[in-house]
């Protein structure tokens, strides 16, 4: 009876193995003939994308004689209506939520196919709902593949050969950036600063107006109309970015020295002797390159996080907004291996896989993110915002962008800038 029961019970396991990886949604079954022969063409802003590549291969195993490919057209934003009118014109594009309210971007966005049709059966609930954007007419026309944020990358070895502890609050970062500097580092927070485009000052700024005007829908309203009136609600942020000035945090001599935003911001964190590098998301994803590239990372290689960059006393914030995001173009051909490629694409595993390659964070709700932005996966809820949710607009960025720029450069006083608001 014992041995009928230990037997009757491996057969219960088993079935319940199978069922739950059956109703696993994860797990990719093809829907179409595996025997179907087409091309299928992603073009993007990107020089190169090998993560999606890989991709392409992985898709392979189920579908052989599919081709699929990626490319960069030249003067790629301005040609992509015209490329998208043509017969043989690209399967899947980068696209940016931004264009679906344009009056220009329209003879784009009326390529670009619902993807919320439920006959497609597109798992969209595996992704975090703050990163999905829904027209005036509840459809979803662009699919996130990334997700950016801003923070600060932290030199872990450099922190704890001080004995300093990194920082989770306002005042922490402030006594943290004092103790570097007693003890001889000129800059304990460092950025691109020779630009307003991806400056250091933006980093700092944007999360935090942000906050203030998803929490204030009048104030969000001026904003976006570009009202000078809506000019005061930026205030606190410029402060937060004159303090880090005033307070030596962050030498603009110094920061100068850094002549791109991109590889020379990562290149000079790799050096080893800069606490906290501010960034973009956008700018952590070159990460891995920049370390094969660096001959001081390469010799002593150090442990580094990014984390939000904690701008009060109960932390910093996670600005959940997508990196890429891709259209498909309901007029092309072989739309359904197009939808059927897509379905493979928009799953917890899939996803995670190909924002690890590419170094960007996962727009899944349930897959870890890297190692590097972990201090984002535990961050509270109330503590994170979306901006496409709250109708965070371009023109409104651009304001704050160029606004924190000038306040951080010295070129405008707080005042000037808040009463300038509208005009950036």
């Amino acid at each position: 009876m014992k041995r009928l029961f230990c037997f009757a019970a491996t057969i219960l396991l088993a079935a319940s193995v199978v069922s739950c990886k059956s109703e696993n949604s994860n797990e990719f079954k093809p829907s179409l003939d595996t025997e179907t022969r087409c091309s299928i063409k992603v073009v993007g802003d990107y020089d190169n994308f090998e993560a999606l590549e890989d991709a392409f291969v992985r898709f392979n195993k189920y579908y052989p004689n599919v081709s699929l490919s990626y490319k960069k057209p030249d003067n790629y934003e301005n040609t992509l209506a015209g490329s998208l009118e043509r017969e043989d014109g690209p399967n899947i594009f980068f696209s940016s939520a931004s264009w679906i309210k344009k009056d220009s971007k329209q003879d784009i966005v009326s390529h670009m196919e619902d993807l919320s049709d439920p006959k497609l059966k597109l798992n969209l609930d595996c992704l975090r709902p703050g990163l999905i954007n829904h027209d005036a007419n509840n459809r979803v026309l662009l699919f996130p593949i990334f997700s950016r944020t801003y923070g600060t990358l932290v030199n872990n070895d450099l922190f704890k050969k001080e004995n300093i502890s990194v920082p989770n609050t306002w005042s922490e970062l402030l006594s943290a950036s004092q103790a570097f500097k007693d003890k001889g580092y000129k800059s304990p927070m460092m950025g691109y600063t020779l630009k307003d485009s991806s400056c250091l000052m933006n980093t700092v700024a944007y999360p935090s107006f942000v906050v203030t005007l998803a929490n204030n829908p009048e104030a969000l309203q001026l904003a976006n109309a570009l009202n000078p009136a809506a000019g005061e609600y930026m205030r606190g942020s410029l402060e937060i970015v004159k303090e880090l000035k005033d307070k030596g945090i962050t030498d603009l001599d110094e920061c100068d020295k850094i002549t791109d935003n991109y590889s020379q911001v990562l290149l000079r964190f790799f050096e080893g002797d800069v606490p906290m590098m501010i960034c973009a998301g956008d700018t952590v994803s070159g990460r891995k390159k920049r370390e094969a590239a660096s001959e001081a990372f390469t010799k002593s290689p150090f442990k580094y996080t990014y984390i939000p960059i904690p701008l009060t006393e109960q932390g910093g914030y996670f600005i959940d907004s997508p990196s890429r995001q891709f259209s498909v173009n309901k007029d092309c051909q072989n739309l359904d291996m197009t939808n059927e490629f897509m379905r493979f694409l928009i799953r917890d595993s899939e996803l995670k896989t190909l924002a690890s390659a590419k170094g960007l964070i996962n727009s899944t709700r349930n897959a870890p993110f890297d190692e590097v932005y972990s201090p984002f996966a535990n961050m509270p809820e109330e503590r994170t915002f979306s901006p496409e949710v709250i109708g965070i607009t371009d023109d409104l960025a651009r304001q704050i962008r160029i606004a924190a720029y000038k306040v951080g450069r010295g070129d405008l006083t707080i005042d000037e800038a808040v009463a300038q608001y509208g005009s950036f």
